[in-house]
């Protein structure tokens, strides 16, 4: 039996499709992956099972000799069955690593699906831990895979963060901060280019370092890096941040509408906006052109997976001229992918949600030149002839802003330029 679809009104002049059933994603332990190297005096210890270790290991790439700033406290047998107190043992677990490791300044509890089954509280054994190891901050997130899409990690991380960030002061001029984890280079591009516009108070959520996350207010006017911070965006309006609604920073074109938001919101005039981002503008175009030219008319089929996949279709076919067949992305936030939606091309199909049947069938008939979809699905079509993209590369690869635009090209060419290799 197939599961129901639901067609749409039109929305922005896309085709919306919602679908429900079996999907094929990451849980949201991925996500530490890159945090754990963004907040640099973090640490992050799932609490879960011997698979959600080898998870992390496997994702991560870690040699055996380095000494990451995550790790799993095992919850065996004896803990399933409740014959071991487990507060107790978590408690010791985190003892001796704040001992061993006295160089943390923010210990993330990570829940997990195998401490969610045995209801273990992580939010009490946080708030507790907290007490006994200060100064060190204990907070705690969900990195469960029931429901979500393994970005939700990054998601629930900074949303933890903010209940405990310091309050702005109410007669503090305003202030911008820019939501998401981006890579140091990244965050250091945009910096110039603020500081070039006049936009001097430029803060960053995850900062670098426990002790300089930013104090948020009603002065705060945020800027959302990635689509997915859903939660995140739902506590800083909480707290009186108000988000600039803008695309997202993929692309010249996403860059600049990004900018132009921050621009608008602070007084930056349009001849000082133009002498800020023109440099960019045209490095980013020079280093799309030779990409174009083997993306132009490429037909692109998105699973749904990071939530990604609309700014990356926005960006594949305006910038680089590629036909879209479908995209499919996990959750669609109309508000926050508002300006994205009106740039997609007039009937562009996106399904929101997952049939994964339905869906292969769909990709199967219309065999795209490129599939951007999870690693579980990536092996069995490379099997029957579909060149791939994993879409969880376009997460641990810096790809936001104008220097790196041409990077985020040569992630889709690589695997056509690879399938053209295997053919000759």
């Amino acid at each position: 039996m197939n599961a129901p679809l639901i067609h749409q009104p039109p929305c922005g002049g896309i085709d919306l499709h919602q679908e429900q059933g079996q999907r094929a994603v990451f849980c949201g332990l991925t996500g530490i992956v890159w945090l754990h190297r963004k907040i640099q005096d973090a640490f992050f210890l799932v609490v879960g099972s011997r698979t959600c270790a080898h998870l992390i290991q496997s994702a991560a790439g870690v040699m055996i000799f380095a000494e990451p700033r995550f790790a799993t406290a095992i919850i065996d047998e004896r803990d399933l069955a409740g014959i071991a107190d487990a507060n107790e043992e978590l408690d010791r677990v985190v003892t001796r690593l704040i001992e061993r490791r006295p160089d943390i300044k923010l210990l993330f509890l990570v829940g997990s699906c195998p401490s969610e089954v045995i209801k273990l509280d992580l939010s009490r054994a946080a708030q507790r831990l907290s007490g006994r190891l200060a100064p060190v901050r204990v907070l705690n997130y969900s990195g469960s895979g029931i429901e979500t899409t393994f970005t939700q990690g990054e998601d629930a991380c900074l949303a933890a963060l903010v209940p405990d960030l310091l309050r702005e002061v109410e007669t503090a001029a305003p202030s911008l901060l820019v939501v998401g984890a981006l890579a140091d280079v990244v965050e250091d591009q945009f910096l110039r280019i603020f500081a070039a516009m006049g936009i001097g108070d430029v803060r960053f959520l995850p900062a670098r370092r426990a002790d300089t996350m930013p104090a948020i207010g009603r002065n705060t006017r945020y800027l959302l890096a990635q689509p997915f911070l859903a939660d995140t965006a739902r506590a800083l309006e909480e707290r009186g941040a108000r988000r600039l609604p803008a695309p997202f920073p993929l692309g010249a074109e996403g860059t600049t509408g990004w900018l132009r938001a921050a621009a608008e919101a602070f007084g930056v005039a349009e001849a000082v906006f133009d002498r800020a981002t023109a440099p960019g503008r045209t490095r980013a175009k020079t280093a799309l052109a030779p990409h174009r030219e083997k993306l132009a008319g490429k037909r692109v089929f998105f699973f749904p997976d990071s939530q990604l996949e609309v700014p990356l279709a926005r960006f594949l076919a305006r910038e680089l001229g590629a036909d879209l067949v479908e995209v499919g992305t996990p959750y669609l936030h109309r508000a926050h992918l508002a300006a994205e939606i009106e740039l997609l091309p007039q009937g562009t199909r996106v399904t929101e949600g997952q049939s994964l049947d339905d869906q292969m069938d769909r990709c199967r008939a219309a065999r795209p030149d490129l599939t951007v979809c999870g690693l579980g699905l990536a092996n069995p079509l490379e099997a029957e002839g579909l060149s791939t993209k994993w879409s969880i590369e376009l997460l641990f690869t810096p790809v936001q802003g104008y220097e790196q635009a041409g990077d985020l090209a040569e992630l889709f060419v690589r695997p056509l330029r690879r399938r053209a290799l295997l053919e000759v």
